[in-house]
């Protein structure tokens, strides 16, 4: 499988891991086309082990990446959890509903 480079203007989001699958929206035919998993990143520059028969994105193209949902899927873990919550406005302001799933994973 051939490999693809993709140099941006901008530092990419922090979020961006290897792993994560690259996909671009082709502007032209207005379809998403899914490249592959990328496989390097550093600040401005992501490299994507792309699926074979994928063109590079042309400028223009929105490029987007979607992670594992497997892998990323998880609650809060441990024992003890304190949440507060402020109004930094000096407007009236009601809180309508909180909620939460708690569920006892060890003893």
């Amino acid at each position: 499988m051939p490999n693809i480079t993709l140099t941006f203007g901008k530092p990419l989001p922090v979020t961006v891991q290897a792993g994560d699958i690259a996909w671009y929206l082709d502007i032209s035919a207005a379809s998403e086309v899914e490249m592959g998993p990328i496989i390097s990143i550093n600040d401005t520059t992501i490299i994507i082990n792309a699926s074979a028969g994928v063109t590079p994105p042309d400028t223009g193209d929105f490029v987007f990446y979607v992670k594992d949902p497997v892998g990323h899927v998880g609650s809060l873990k441990g024992y003890y959890a304190e949440i507060q919550f402020r109004n930094n406005t000096i407007n009236y302001a009601e809180l309508f509903s909180v909620g939460t799933e708690i569920f006892e994973s060890s003893k």
